[in-house]
């Protein structure tokens, strides 16, 4: 495919897949050649983010499996592999929402797609040796979180390609469609893990010890199966996708004048990517108990301390025209709007991620086991339930939800205004986490906790459809409030805040698990989503606003 014919007459390309002129506001533009280049690279940007958060999420399932094969770990060791993805996840979209700019959208997905290859295989070999030590499991979730940082690198690039109008829609699909991979992760690693699709090559199956599931019911203890597959298996997807990001995506040189030769771009992003994993490593080895860590930070101190660490790395460790660009670009933290959209997007996106990474592990704990008083009257939470649900023909509902309706909060918004419709969402959102906890007491102090799974699991699918339209509304509104040049770099950071979610819910939600008190966990996010109600009431939606939406 020759790229340079994509370009208007007007314009030309210095290098395959660069487009200097773009100017997505002209309507005589954008009709005649911006909406088939936009919408080529939109379409291939999608399964590409998919891939991302399947990679980044598996670790929600794969705990689970692990616990069904009799892998010598706890449950609160487990909890800390979906944490540690999280984290991973969280801190690689601060350098991601940078990497538009200094590397370009074409060189930037396509090598953060192909770096995916690393952890999906590292996972897959790991996961054939049950008998390895904790930390080799926790290495390779921190490895995953390369999926995680797709994220703010995608939603700048596809940002930069739409004008205004579109902003909530092509934000929403691109965003909303690449989020199923929470949802194809979870429906696709059962199945791959009950048939041996590599042969000889993909190892032995090991045997269930506890009964599993997938989409379509339970499959009971004894049946082989291949947990290895849970890696190995996005090979197959990955490996066409990256050629296919390689030779259909453009670089803007309207928004990344200065990547250079590819080399030099992949090379940008492999630095930026290893200094966030640098301070990672080590704030997790501060915060992680032992004996894997030291255990004398919270996660409260560890999050604002990562983050940090993070932002000095890049601002201290880049040089050249990198420290420039990178300069140029901390300067949406001088914007007020830029911390207010963080907090709320913290609501929708940080609620669907962190509720996606902690739900499956959770369901697990609190319906799989019939909680019943010894004879001195204490709560045991050791016996299990016969008439448990299968949680692996559940867990993807939720985020299969919240991602289908994302594209629809998107358009909503573009019609109605992003801010109004994220108010109707988080305040929806406080009444069902309260309801939330109030099911969860009931099911933890039950010896036949089933009963009140329907109920949990309908107000969890309104906590995951709320979080998906809220989604879509607040893309919207940081199209409207920021132009072309901040609202790339605000996306990223606004989506690598809100990722900790991903490493905040598992955390609260097993913690509160082990002290008896799961309800505690939502009755805090309810407080969250409250206060979150005020802020976005008092910048966009009172009478003198700062800036009225609507």
């Amino acid at each position: 495919m020759n790229l340079q014919n994509l370009a208007p007459p007007s314009a030309h390309s210095a290098a395959r897949g660069d487009i200097i002129d773009w100017r997505p506001e002209d309507d005589a533009f954008w009709n005649s050649t911006g909406k088939r280049i936009a919408y080529r690279n939109l379409w291939l940007s999608v399964p590409a983010l998919l891939c991302g958060f399947a990679v980044w999420g598996m670790w929600g399932i794969i705990t689970v499996q692990m616990l069904n094969l009799g892998f010598p770990f706890t449950q609160a060791e487990l909890f800390t592999l979906t944490a540690i993805a999280g984290i991973s996840g969280a801190t690689m979209r601060i350098p991601a929402s940078f990497l538009i700019r200094l590397a370009g959208g074409r060189n930037t997905i396509f090598l953060t797609t192909a770096m995916l290859l690393s952890p999906a295989i590292g996972t897959g070999i790991a996961l054939q040796h049950p008998g390895w030590p904790l930390w080799a499991f926790q290495l390779m979730a921190l490895w995953s979180g390369v999926g995680g940082g797709n994220f703010a690198s995608s939603m700048s690039n596809i940002s930069t390609f739409f004008p205004k109008r579109l902003q909530g829609t092509a934000l929403g699909l691109n965003a909303g469609i690449g989020n199923f991979g929470v949802t194809t992760m979870q429906i696709v690693i059962p199945l791959l893990m009950t048939v041996g699709i590599f042969g000889a090559l993909g190892g032995d199956p090991m045997i269930l010890q506890k009964n599993s599931g997938w989409i379509f019911g339970k499959i009971p203890a004894g049946t082989p199966t291949w947990i290895q597959n849970a890696g190995f298996g996005w090979v197959l997807s990955l490996v066409p996708l990256s050629i296919a990001c390689w030779w259909g995506m453009n670089n803007l040189k309207t928004v990344s004048p200065s990547t250079g030769r590819p080399l030099i771009a992949f090379a940008k992003i492999t630095y930026l990517y290893t200094l966030a994993f640098i301070p990672s490593i080590a704030i997790l080895y501060i915060y992680l108990p032992k004996p894997t860590g030291l255990g004398l930070i919270s996660m409260w101190v560890a999050i604002p301390l990562d983050i940090v660490c993070a932002l000095l790395m890049m601002k201290l460790a880049a040089f050249g025209t990198m420290k420039e660009n990178i300069a140029r670009q901390f300067a949406i933290f001088r914007d007020r709007h830029t911390w207010s959209m963080t907090a709320l997007y913290i609501v929708t996106f940080g609620s669907f991620i962190g509720f996606s990474m902690a739900l499956p592990l959770a369901m697990k704990v609190i319906f799989g086991v019939s909680h019943v008083a010894d004879a001195q009257g204490v709560m045991q939470h050791k016996l299990t339930n016969p008439n448990a649900p299968t949680v692996l023909a559940y867990a993807w509902i939720g985020p299969f939800v919240g991602a289908a309706v994302r594209p629809l909060g998107g358009w909503i918004a573009d019609r109605r205004g992003g801010s109004i419709v994220t108010q109707i969402v988080s305040a929806v959102m406080v009444i069902a986490s309260i309801a939330v906890g109030h099911v969860m007491t009931q099911a933890y102090a039950s010896a036949t906790p089933e009963q009140y799974f329907p109920t949990f699991l309908g107000l969890f699918l309104l906590l995951f459809f709320c979080s998906g339209i809220g989604n879509g509304s607040t893309f919207r509104t940081i199209g409207v409030i920021f132009d072309q040049q901040k609202a790339g770099p605000v996306l990223g950071w606004t989506s690598a805040v809100a990722a900790y979610g991903a490493f905040i819910a598992p955390v609260v939600i097993g913690d509160q698990i082990q002290h008896g008190t799961p309800q505690l966990a939502m009755y805090g996010f309810a407080v969250f989503y409250s206060l979150c109600l005020v802020l976005n009431w008092w910048f966009y939606l009172r009478g003198n606003a700062y800036l009225k939406n609507p």
